[in-house]
């Protein structure tokens, strides 16, 4: 293992139960990785030296003691900005000083009890609301494979910590696509789980149940991994789905599945056009699949208007957050004004989109009784340049944000899994994605095909280069 990147999660921990690095190694490393790239990638909010380096001291000594072994024990991960760690501030990319909570949110105890280091809190935009990483708070994440362009939103801190191969991987939220975005802009595997699969207290729903925890890390096993070792419930969360094996499905033959290429972006109230250098890659997957065994067709899944159930869940969330932010002259003008809207809706609005969600259930759980898995482009486009979009109004930044990423948000309405592959690379070299999603609680099957995918065209291999600046060697 090496001071320019770490190794992978499944791999890190296997090192490490093998005793050939010890836990405080690691993290010594990845500090020294993080610090040598906070001013080019700018990917961490908070780095909590002191208390990893606690932390993995504790997890060598645990694995010094040749116990019963933990599925992470020692390995060095980070959690996006919106999840509570103790002792940290909670600031979800806004500006002002926020006091330290005082307990882990459920997913980063259950890290934690599988034996992970958390060594910072990463970069995202204001409440998550964007799919860019940028803003006064902290300034502007880029992307490792070309720092004039971000990694995407909102869980951009977390895709450039791990394309850069700072950390082996970290956890994201996804509202709109938040998780699965980022990984397509920064050829990561990127796992949307069912809600309710991993906790997101101590909210029980984020953003009226459309928002959910997932994972980005550079292979399928690794995503995996860490979507097994979050997941899980506190007692009063309102979803808890069945329990799912994500990590013993790697490798499994899914056997020959009926799979439909969607690339009709979802009806959205702007244009919104799917760029050749994006449709290019997806078809060329879909191509894959099929040379795999798999039935493959155009078909596009029976969305309707479905649009008009996001946008009353996605401001009234808003509007729920900035009436608990502690200095709300600080927020984005645009976070005002999707807080103003959200409190319109509050009422009869809202309450009729949540109703909507089982109708739209049983109409596009019908489609899945032709199909079982739906391969659709994660974004429209490859990602913008730093700054495009930071200084436009909200109803500009809105049709920029459609325009772009038209594809994710679906699947939040519906609380069901989706899994973005790295699809490639516009001519420029721009990292671009593919979205395989399935019905309620198909994690398994989508991780399966993911796999074959991975097999087939080895995107671990693929780094930015360099993986970090050459200043690093000195760290």
């Amino acid at each position: 293992m090496t001071l320019d990147r770490c190794e992978g999660l499944t791999e890190t921990a296997r090192a490490l139960a093998a005793g050939e690095v010890t836990s405080r190694e690691l993290v010594e490393r990845t500090l020294a990785r993080i610090e040598a790239t906070q001013g080019s990638l700018n990917a961490f909010r908070i780095v909590r030296a002191e208390a990893a380096l606690a932390e993995a001291d504790a997890a060598d000594r645990e694995l010094s003691s040749h116990g019963a072994r933990k599925p992470l024990l020692g390995v060095p991960v980070a959690v996006k900005d919106d999840m509570d760690v103790a002792g940290e501030p909670t600031a979800f990319g806004c500006c002002g000083e926020f006091p330290p909570v005082t307990e882990d949110g459920e997913a980063v105890r259950r890290l934690r009890a599988a034996g992970a280091v958390i060594v910072g809190k990463t970069n995202t935009c204001e409440f998550g609301q964007w799919p860019f990483t940028e803003g006064p708070a902290f300034g502007a994440t880029r992307n490792p494979w070309s720092t004039d362009h971000t990694p995407g939103g909102s869980s951009g801190g977390s895709a450039a910590a791990v394309a850069a191969g700072l950390v082996p991987a970290a956890l994201g939220s996804d509202g709109a696509g938040s998780v699965r975005i980022p990984a397509a802009w920064t050829h990561l595997v990127g796992i949307k789980p069912q809600r309710g699969r991993i906790s997101t207290w101590p909210r029980g729903e984020t953003f009226q149940g459309i928002t959910v925890n997932g994972t980005l890390a550079r292979t399928v096993a690794d995503a995996a991994l860490l979507l097994d070792a979050a997941g899980g419930n506190h007692p009063q969360d309102p979803h808890r789905p069945p329990a799912v094996d994500v990590s013993g499905a790697v490798g499994r033959d899914p056997g020959r599945l009926r799979i439909a290429l969607s690339l009709k972006p979802p009806f959205t109230a702007v244009p919104a056009r799917l760029l050749p250098e994006v449709r290019t890659r997806v078809v060329e997957l879909a191509e894959r699949l099929s040379a795999l065994g798999h039935f493959v067709e155009e078909a596009d899944p029976p969305y309707g208007q479905i649009g008009l159930t996001f946008v009353p869940r996605a401001t009234a969330g808003i509007a729920e957050r900035v009436g608990e932010a502690p200095f709300p002259a600080l927020l984005d003008r645009r976070t005002r004004g999707a807080a103003r809207l959200g409190r319109l809706l509050r009422g009869a609005p809202l309450r009729a989109a949540r109703r909507a969600e089982s109708v739209l259930h049983r109409r596009i759980g019908g489609f899945f009784t032709s199909y079982d898995v739906v391969l659709a482009p994660t974004t429209a486009a490859p990602p913008p340049r730093i700054g495009a979009l930071l200084e436009l109004s909200g109803f500009a930044t809105d049709r920029a944000m459609i325009a772009a990423c038209p594809y994710a948000w679906p699947w939040n309405v519906l609380g069901w899994p989706g899994v973005n592959v790295p699809a490639g690379f516009t001519p420029d070299g721009l990292p671009v994605g593919a979205q395989l999603l399935g019905p309620a609680n198909s994690e398994p099957l989508l991780v399966q095909v993911a796999a074959q995918l991975e097999a087939e065209l080895r995107w671990a291999e693929k780094w930015p280069s360099p993986p970090v600046p050459e200043r690093s060697a000195a760290a």
